[in-house]
């Protein structure tokens, strides 16, 4: 089986460096030119995506109008109160600052949820897939899957993540990165 992880295009929010998670963000124009540059020959696969509007408007960007089905486990974190601020917006609440500090698997932004609550509702969903599949997903959501399944690499979250429009290939405990 072969899973395809490709994380969706760039959004107003990346090109901002802001925390969006939950909120449904359409690609952006750079982001929406820049994957018209890529062409990934993949076929006989099922695809899915997390049901947000910036992994859909990815797969139709990729990969035409393809069927596809929709897991919402695939989404970003939730960053809660966090979400659509950087990191200048919010380096002075205390808050903030308590949740970047101690282990950040486990903090959970205020009314949002903690990367490993994310990992669980994630993993889940991975381990039903049976079939050679494109996710188009997020990039926090690629880093935990590759840093769960690959943890010789010893890399973090951030370490694993892709750029927009990019991603992995996983094939027999084995995986490539998607130009």
């Amino acid at each position: 089986m072969t899973i395809y992880l490709i994380r969706h295009g760039k959004t107003e929010a990346n090109e901002k460096r802001l925390y969006c998670g939950s909120t449904d963000l359409p690609l952006s124009e750079a982001g929406r030119a820049e994957l018209q540059q890529r062409h990934y020959d993949i076929k006989n696969v099922r695809f899915l995506t997390s049901g947000m509007k910036r992994t859909e408007q990815t797969l139709r960007a990729l990969f035409g109008n393809v069927p596809y089905e929709v897991d919402v486990r695939f989404r970003e974190v939730d960053f809660g109160v966090f979400e659509m601020h950087s990191y200048e917006d919010l380096k002075d609440r205390p808050d903030y600052q308590q949740w970047l500090s101690g282990d950040n698997e486990s903090n959970i932004p205020p009314q949002g949820e903690s990367g490993r609550q994310m990992w669980q509702r994630v993993q889940e969903a991975l381990y039903e897939i049976c079939e050679d599949t494109v996710i188009i997903t997020h990039g926090g959501v690629i880093s935990a899957i590759m840093q769960h399944l690959f943890p010789r690499e010893n890399k973090s979250r951030y370490e694993w993540q892709p750029k927009n429009g990019c991603g992995y290939v996983i094939t027999e405990g084995q995986y490539r990165l998607l130009p």
